[in-house]
């Protein structure tokens, strides 16, 4: 057995021995593409949501040399149809290209591949006619051993994503990937199927994809692969039941990829990181590039800013993906970057909205964390006005706050929708949006006799109060709804109860606008909790 060609089973014989989510049923999937045109797959999703686990699996499955049936057998392929016509019947080519950049480098990796694969080849089939050309020495290594190739490639787009990479780099590196899976004549005699992930799609050359015989299952269309994409409700359901987890905050916490057909999708890596430490937070950054979101998110993209704040605030933002060209050094408006971002699994695609949103809490915090770094004037500018809005807030400086609130108001909603009775709170979310290092967000909470409309919890460790928002839309007919009166029904509701065993400092704050008003003027009136 080789580390390249006919690795064997052993790595995922490892994976079996910890807890194991069934996802076997991928095998059946390949299976029925084997040595027809279809026969090349390539499967890009996130960072960490189980790429290299399904190339190891493939791997101990078809490979030859090897007895595999003990790891599969009480599995779901097992019960497949195809599943003994190809256990253990083929030789492997399997390379992780991020792998193999680590060991050589950019400049040498085809090299090294070629090298490496070209030694093994000989080393277990020593009567191969040599040869320097790897496609000719893989059909060379069919001609006499009768069996033909599958090639489980990782992280083929390594390359694209790496910043030093030049596109010198990467022309070569593609027609290497051509020389392997473009020709027909070599492709179809040497391969009996390829599997091939990957973050990013296939990269386009021109109008034309780089090596267009690959079906193409992305986070964004995945196609019949959409149940291998990630964990699925029901596997996470089954987890948090056999390890007595709280489903809700998994839920909470890692749930929010959405996929036509299968729902809800979660990162495999997240949960099962989850359960080994009994503990719920933000595993992202230990798993991939913490630097990766800054760099997109202070690129000087038009209303790259604007659209920045209203994910941070929950909202779902358009999306056309469709002119993206699979590369990171080609990002020429804000759909480019929001597609990558998806991609990379800092936003989730609805299909069938054409929108796009931060998925869940270990994202959100992701954001939060970034955006105090980014160096986009926009949203700078933003982050400011948020930071010190709050400052204002605990300070009770109410007319700087009506000020402020009035601003925001006016920046985002359009006289259409101005008056709209969820334009008022979008706007108290919107321009508190930088709440989340001092505050937990509450929206609607049981308290009293009623639920307050926004309440902002101080964490722990915060210093500010907390506080109770109440709004009011402020007319002829309703003279009442001022922010006098939203402060008094805050206290005749005895909306902060709840807060009392929590914390001892906590402020009403009421904020009407006049509707009937040429200038929609905003006013505020914020009390400290007596209760």
């Amino acid at each position: 057995m080789g580390i390249y060609i006919n690795p064997g089973n052993e790595s995922f014989r490892v994976k079996r021995n910890g807890k194991y989510v069934d996802k076997s049923g991928l095998i059946g999937m390949v299976n029925r593409t084997i040595s027809l045109p279809n026969k090349l797959s390539c499967i890009s999703r996130p960072r960490r949501f189980g790429k290299s686990y399904a190339a190891q699996m493939l791997c101990a499955y078809y490979c030859i040399g090897c007895d595999s049936a003990p790891l599969f057998d009480d599995l779901e392929i097992a019960k497949d149809e195809t599943y003994k016509a190809h256990l253990n019947q083929y030789n492997i080519l399997a390379l992780d290209i991020a792998d193999i950049i680590g060991k050589s480098s950019l400049n040498d990796m085809l090299s090294f591949i070629t090298k490496k694969a070209s030694d093994e080849i000989y080393k277990i089939y020593p009567e191969v006619e040599h040869t320097d050309a790897l496609a000719d020495l893989l059909n060379n290594a069919v001609e006499v051993s009768g069996r033909k190739f599958i090639a489980i490639i990782d992280e083929w787009d390594a390359p694209m994503r790496d910043s030093d990479c030049t596109a010198s780099i990467i022309k070569t590196y593609l027609q290497f990937l051509r020389s392997l899976f473009k020709s027909n004549a070599i492709t179809d005699k040497v391969f009996a199927a390829a599997y091939m992930t990957g973050i990013l799609p296939i990269k386009k050359d021109g109008s034309q994809s780089a090596i267009s015989e690959f079906r193409e299952y992305t986070i964004l269309n995945p196609g019949q692969m959409a149940p291998y994409i990630g964990f699925t409700e029901n596997d996470v359901r089954s987890l948090c039941e056999e390890f007595h987890i709280d489903m809700d905050q998994m839920k909470f916490w890692y749930d929010g990829y959405k996929i036509k057909g299968i729902g809800s999708v979660y990162n495999p890596n997240s949960v099962m990181r989850a359960i080994e430490a009994n503990e719920f937070r933000s595993y992202w950054t230990a798993s991939s590039d913490p630097t990766s979101l800054l760099e997109y998110l202070n690129l000087d993209k038009e209303g790259l800013g604007k659209t920045l704040i209203e994910l941070m605030v929950g909202k779902e933002v358009p999306l056309n993906p469709r002119r993206f060209r699979n590369d990171p050094s080609l990002l020429n408006s804000e759909d480019d970057v929001l597609t990558l971002l998806t991609h990379y699994g800092y936003l989730s695609y609805d299909e069938e909205r054409e929108t796009v949103r931060i998925p869940n809490e270990e994202i959100r915090i992701e954001y939060a964390d970034s955006v105090h770094y980014v160096t986009h004037i926009e949203t700078i500018k933003r982050v400011k006005r948020s930071v010190q809005l709050m400052k204002d807030t605990a300070d009770m400086r109410a007319d700087a706050v009506a000020a402020e609130l009035q601003k925001v108001h006016t920046e985002e909603y359009g006289p259409r929708h101005y008056n709209n009775e969820q334009s008022l709170r979008g706007t108290i979310k919107l321009a508190y949006f930088a709440y989340k290092d001092e505050y937990l967000q509450l929206e609607e909470l049981a308290g009293g006799t009623g639920y307050a409309d926004i309440v902002y919890l101080p964490k722990r460790n915060s210093d500010y109060p907390a506080l109770v928002i109440e709004l009011k839309a402020l007319d002829k007919k309703n003279p009442q709804n001022d922010a006098d009166g939203a402060i008094a029904q805050i206290k005749n509701r005895n909306y902060p109860d709840i807060l009392k065993n929590y914390t001892n400092e906590i402020l009403l704050v009421g904020i009407s606008y006049d509707k009937d008003a040429p200038d929609k003027k905003h006013t505020c009136v914020i009390e400290s909790w007596e209760g």
